[in-house]
């Protein structure tokens, strides 16, 4: 005799029986969206063709040049890290759980599995606040791409084009993904990092790329990712920087890598994690239009939208810091003369940054640093002791931060406006629209290459600096990316 199911059993057989139902009528709703397995739709074929083509692509000369300035930028980041908590902290990992030795590990002499190598090379990049940032999708995307591509290229013996172009994926790839999401808001209404979604898209687009897979595995390595994809906000509340580089490039280089590894291992997946049944922007709820995570491939490139960091400090603390120089070196006053610093940023960008625990995100602390110092350099931003200072913590009660809503409307660009009051009674006041390395006011080579020197020199030497400069802007001529490799380490 068949068993009679409960009520309450009936109902819930229903209920999923109608959401089944509504879900199919709903796909056949959209144009382009499919449910069946091996239906691909326009969206996924444009962008699963476009990752396959990208390593063979030439790119624009204006592209070429600020991936090779994106490369020297994260290799700096990466090598300057190693020197600090996370860093070694993550050197010391990578030693422990090394596996097969054919890949990196930046600012050190381990050499790992790529798995390992992204990881670790991943919490290097973002062991401080050197890194790019791209705030169009709230994102720090050259810490989890470069290590991705240098982890998997080294595996594979790429030259240094399809390096370059690997690199220049990751950034279009990853920075879309999340741009869909959105930003700031996204991040408040959902508690989800965007920082930590766009990284493992970045990374997975650039380690496939350095695998030359194709585009049906394209498809497969993205929908490996969207599982992988995840993170949340807490890492605000981080006070050691460990997790935050976890979460913001540790985490993403090691899915990105793992799943391109997977796809070319064997693994099979959903041909279209972006449309159907259960997919990626039904689950994260995206508040822009999911076309974006295509559009206008290989007309906008993300990497000449994306933003050096002139002072190695979090983003919201760049144009404070600006405006404070700009003042002293116009004005001529000096630490004892100035009664009070107010400093006007976006009411979210505030928050990150409103008296933390750690210097180079800590914007009372670095103004305090730029009024008695004139500058900001990377060993003041990384110096935790002088935040108990006598003469900095006199100065840092001089600063007054305003969480300002009429500057939060204009995000995501990052406009911060500087008054300060002198003891005389005089006031001065700068309002910076664009700060110095964003991309709407661009650092030079030369420029680029001046921060370089000063994060990597003091670890590798002058000369390995100068040699590792040398093969980055000769990019074209590197037959296999190990070359590299003596260039990033150190015994």
């Amino acid at each position: 005799m068949k068993p009679v199911a409960s009520p309450a059993t009936r109902a819930i057989t229903r209920r999923r029986a109608l959401q089944s139902a509504g879900g199919l009528l709903a796909s056949a709703a959209l144009p382009g969206r499919s449910s069946a397995a091996g239906v691909i739709s326009p969206m996924m074929t444009t962008l699963s063709n476009y990752m396959a083509a990208a390593g063979d692509r030439k790119l624009p000369d204006a592209v070429v040049e600020k991936t090779k300035q994106m490369i020297l930028d994260a290799f700096a980041a990466m090598i300057s890290g190693s020197e600090l908590p996370p860093g070694r902290f993550a050197i010391q990992f990578a030693r422990a759980y090394g596996g097969e030795k054919v890949a990196t590990v930046a600012g050190s002499n381990v050499l790992c599995g790529p798995i390992e190598a992204a990881l670790a090379n991943g919490l290097l990049a973002h062991s401080d606040e050197t890194d790019d940032t791209h705030p169009l999708s709230q994102s720090h995307p050259g810490c989890a791409t470069i290590p991705a591509a240098l982890a998997c290229g080294e595996k594979t013996g790429i030259d240094g084009n399809r390096f370059a172009r690997a690199v220049a994926l990751g950034y279009d790839i990853g920075t879309r993904f999340t741009a869909t999401l959105g930003k700031l808001q996204y991040m408040d209404a959902t508690h989800r990092s965007t920082h930590a979604i766009a990284t493992n898209f970045c990374a997975a687009a650039a380690a496939a790329c350095a695998l030359k897979l194709t585009a049906q595995q394209m498809r497969w390595t993205l929908s490996y990712a969207a599982q992988e994809a995840s993170g949340l906000a807490s890492w605000q509340r981080d006070t050691d920087h460990i997790e935050k580089a976890f979460d913001f490039a540790g985490m993403g280089a090691r899915n990105g890598v793992t799943a391109a590894l997977l796809v070319q291992a064997g693994g099979t997946g959903v041909d279209d994690v972006l449309t159907g049944a259960d997919n990626f922007f039904d689950a994260f709820g995206p508040m822009n239009s999911p076309s974006m995570v295509a559009d206008k491939l290989g007309e906008r490139y993300e990497i000449l939208r994306t933003n050096v960091k002139k002072w190695t400090v979090g983003s919201p603390i760049q144009a404070p810091l600006d405006a404070l120089q700009n003042l002293m070196q116009k004005n001529r006053f000096t630490a004892a003369q100035v009664k009070q610093i107010v400093a006007r940023v976006a009411d979210g960008e505030a928050s990150i940054v409103d008296n933390r625990e750690i210097p180079d995100i800590c914007i009372q602390h670095m103004l305090a640093v730029m009024l008695l110092d004139g500058t900001a350099s990377f060993k003041s931003a990384h110096d935790q002791p002088r935040m108990k200072d006598p003469a900095i913590l006199a100065q840092r009660a001089k600063v007054q931060l305003v969480h300002d809503k009429e500057l939060e409307a204009l995000m995501p660009k990052r406009v911060a406006v500087v008054e300060v009051t002198l003891t005389d009674g005089k006031m001065f006041k700068e309002r910076i629209e664009a700060v110095r390395g964003t991309y709407e006011n661009p650092m030079t080579r030369e420029e680029i290459i001046a921060k370089a020197r000063d994060l990597i020199t003091p670890v590798l030497g002058a000369a390995t600096t100068q040699k590792l400069i040398d093969k980055i802007f000769s990019i074209e001529t590197v037959k296999n990316v190990l070359e590299f490799r003596p260039l990033l380490q150190k015994a």
